[in-house]
């Protein structure tokens, strides 16, 4: 059992893992991606959650803490727990919702980024009966081409680990997740993959959602095609990597 120090309301866990310059840079990292989220428009509040598996023992993983808004997150912010939502260290408290999503995810489906979030043209569309993106349509919609899983049942909140694992089965083989009625999930191997992944879900979405509100029929292309291009994308990642040290440039952390 890791020793623990409680102050008021705050864990603070001594972790030499969480200390290191390996983990430093994650914590860096999945920070820079949440203050990203927020000045993009993916956020919500105070809810909703990012996440990243650490190297090492399993079932450890970097998530956002519970109370703070996303503009404001450092990596010093960043909480590490395990897959029971232990802290093991870190100074805030993480939102339950968080710990059986993510932990789920990150269990069954072996992703070691698990990005969580409300954004809203993907989320719109998750409203309607078809649930989730046409990859058909957009080039951006394109690269999405065989990659989404939709969960067309809503439970309410997930507050339990049935519903956490009901999700995350949902997922397995996919890397992007349309909830009903509730959100996306989108996963993948490193956070700044992951996150333009994101960032492009919303924008192929809204391109969508505008389309749709012309009123004049859409003109997807065939499935070959945007199969074509999927793998196009997908097989040159540079772009993703780009973007995000942008990113780091534009958006330092706030103290």
């Amino acid at each position: 059992m890791v020793e623990s120090i409680i102050k008021g309301n705050i864990l603070e866990t001594p972790d030499a893992q969480y200390a290191s310059p390996r983990v430093r840079k994650l914590r860096e990292d999945l920070a820079l991606a949440l203050r990203a989220a927020a000045h993009h428009g993916l956020s919500e509040g105070v809810c909703n959650h990012f996440s990243v598996l650490l190297p090492g023992p399993k079932g450890r993983y970097l998530i956002n803490p519970r109370g703070l808004h996303w503009s404001e997150v450092c990596p010093d912010d960043i909480v590490l727990i395990d897959v029971h939502g232990e802290v093991l260290a870190g100074r805030h408290r993480v939102e339950p919702t968080a710990l059986f999503i993510h932990g789920a995810v990150h269990r069954l489906t072996g992703h070691a980024v698990v990005l969580h979030c409300h954004m809203p043209y993907a989320t719109a569309l998750t409203l309607t009966s078809d649930r989730a993106l046409d990859p058909t349509l957009s080039q951006n919609a394109m690269r999405y081409m065989g990659r989404i899983a939709i969960d067309t049942q809503y439970n309410g909140l997930a507050l339990d680990d049935a519903e956490g694992e009901r999700i995350a089965r949902a997922m397995v083989g996919k890397d992007v997740a349309f909830l009903a009625n509730h959100g996306v999930i989108v996963a993948g191997a490193t956070i700044a993959h992951a996150y333009d992944d994101l960032y492009y879900l919303e924008r192929s979405c809204m391109h969508q959602v505008i389309a749709q509100q012309t009123g004049r029929p859409l003109a997807p292309v065939d499935a070959a095609l945007a199969a074509r291009v999927a793998a196009q994308i997908q097989g040159e990642r540079e772009q993703s990597d780009l973007f995000f040290e942008a990113l780091r440039r534009l958006l330092p952390a706030p103290r």
